[in-house]
């Protein structure tokens, strides 16, 4: 059976229950459905688990990004100060309140995780965008502090890209 009609009977089988008369909950048996796209079906994986065990969202979109735009992987090949671009998934946005009115974002992407450090200044000129985009690209420096390394941001871009949620943020 193919994903959307699994999908389908599972709706069905969902609908069944204590409170409805057996054998009158129809729809266990699908139409004729066309298959899932893999952005579809990382969408599908991200809504009901909120996990993608075949693949991340940034793979369907990381052949079409700018010339230049780096994997967070390799961010490990550049010196500290570098300026670089990257993309990702917005996992969450932070501001605590002992930061200064620094925000703190993590990007993901197929090849790991980053912290971005967002100086208040660059929060007030980019804050629809980087506040309301589920996946960005950032443009920064380099920041390494013994084996952590981060990026000081200094633009943002939104990206569209597949992600089946909201980042986690908090204050």
């Amino acid at each position: 059976m193919a994903r959307r009609e699994a999908l389908w009977a599972a709706g069905a089988v969902a609908a069944v229950g204590p409170d409805r008369l057996a054998g009158t909950v129809l729809g266990g048996r699908a139409p004729r459905l066309p298959g899932m796209t893999p952005v579809e079906q990382t969408m599908a994986d991200l809504w009901a688990t909120g996990i993608t065990p075949d693949g991340h969202p940034m793979e369907h979109v990381r052949g079409q990004l700018p010339d230049g735009v780096l994997a967070v992987a390799r961010l490990r090949e550049r010196a500290n100060r570098d300026r670089v671009s990257v993309a990702g998934v917005v996992t969450h946005r932070q501001q605590p309140q002992t930061a200064s009115g620094t925000i703190f974002l993590n990007l993901e992407d197929e090849t790991g995780m980053l912290n971005v450090i967002c100086s208040p200044g660059a929060w007030v000129r980019y804050r629809r965008i980087a506040r309301d985009s589920a996946a960005l690209i950032v443009r920064g420096r380099v920041e390494r502090t013994e084996e952590v390394i981060s990026l000081v941001a200094e633009a943002f871009t939104p990206l569209q890209v597949a992600t089946g949620g909201r980042s986690r943020d908090f204050r």
